[in-house]
């Protein structure tokens, strides 16, 4: 299969490329390298992988990467994440995860892209789950409480909008909150990054509000998979990719420092962010009924891997 992965460069992005490669595709990487990372792809580009350098709101740029290569499919990952940016510029975060997504999907339709997988969000669409019955289902109403989530929801419009109009063969994967090697520990990275940079510096994590606040951690190997499993096969929609199980700050904490023996890893307690969703937990039954992908990796596992990664 010949691959083409937006936002290649960046976490899930480079994972996913490996991936890709360690199975005999052709790839190629769209990312700009404002939040990816070269480095993430030394191994992959030395494998044969193709780096271009475009930003995806140049949708004329895009398309004429993508008319070049004539992708089978077009996992596109390429998205601004940070939900504080999204809040404090929206129209930023628009222009990059609505406008880049239609670039993404006019680029396909006009190549002749026989598949686009695009990265979508669990928690920030179904938005804050306290008093509901979790995990949530696809069919939970869209709640989101950033822009960020709401940028991601439109995305998700897109594809289906294509495939109303062209016939495109479009697929949104709902994600939980994704970890693992490679995730920066810096800017609006995940809280296990996060923990993980606390331990490599010998400081102590920290923890806002009471710590209670509960998150579906996927590990990426099996989001990677889920990718995977996504592209090849017919289904259409929207599929949540997570674990449905609940799991809140204070006992990452207590995991985390377990895993590596540390001593003096108590959390620093800090006031609470507003906006913060308090609880969420996605169900992830329909992709393994119609995907046939469920998660592989345990969250002690999953902590592991990404420990010795770091050489913790």
């Amino acid at each position: 299969m010949k691959a083409l992965v937006t936002g290649g460069a960046g976490f899930i992005g480079s994972n996913l490329v490996d991936a890709l490669l360690a199975r005999g595709d052709a790839v190629t990487v769209v990312d700009d390298l404002s939040t990816g990372r070269r480095p993430n792809l030394d191994g992959a580009l030395a494998a044969g992988a193709e780096l271009v350098e475009l930003d995806i709101r140049d949708g004329e740029a895009l398309a004429a990467a993508v008319a070049e290569r004539r992708p089978d499919a077009i996992f596109h990952l390429a998205a601004q994440i940070d939900v504080r940016k999204s809040v404090a510029d929206p129209a930023f975060d628009a222009a990059v995860n609505v406008g880049g997504t239609a670039n993404v999907l006019e680029a396909a339709r006009a190549a002749g892209c026989g598949r686009v997988v695009f990265s979508s969000t669990g928690g920030a669409i179904y938005g804050e789950g306290e008093g509901k019955q979790l995990p949530l289902p696809e069919t939970a109403p869209p709640a989101p409480m950033s822009p960020y989530g709401q940028s991601k929801f439109a995305g998700e419009g897109y594809l289906a909008l294509y495939e109303r109009l062209y016939g495109l063969s479009t697929v949104a994967l709902r994600l939980g909150n994704v970890y693992g090697p490679r995730q920066d520990p810096l800017g609006e990275a995940g809280v296990i990054a996060m923990f993980c940079g606390r331990l490599q510096a010998g400081e102590p994590p920290t923890v806002y509000g009471d710590g209670k606040q509960t998150r579906d951690y996927i590990y990426v190997g099996d989001v990677v998979a889920a990718m995977l499993a996504a592209a090849e096969s017919d289904a259409r929609g929207a599929f949540n990719v997570g674990t449905g199980i609940e799991t809140d700050v204070l006992e990452l904490v207590e995991r985390l420092g377990a895993l590596t023996n540390a001593e003096n890893f108590d959390p620093a307690m800090a006031p609470p962010r507003p906006g913060e969703v308090q609880a969420i937990s996605i169900d992830p039954g329909l992709a393994k009924r119609e995907l046939g992908w469920e998660a592989q990796t345990g969250l002690d596992a999953g902590l592991r891997l990404t420990l010795d990664s770091l050489g913790l």
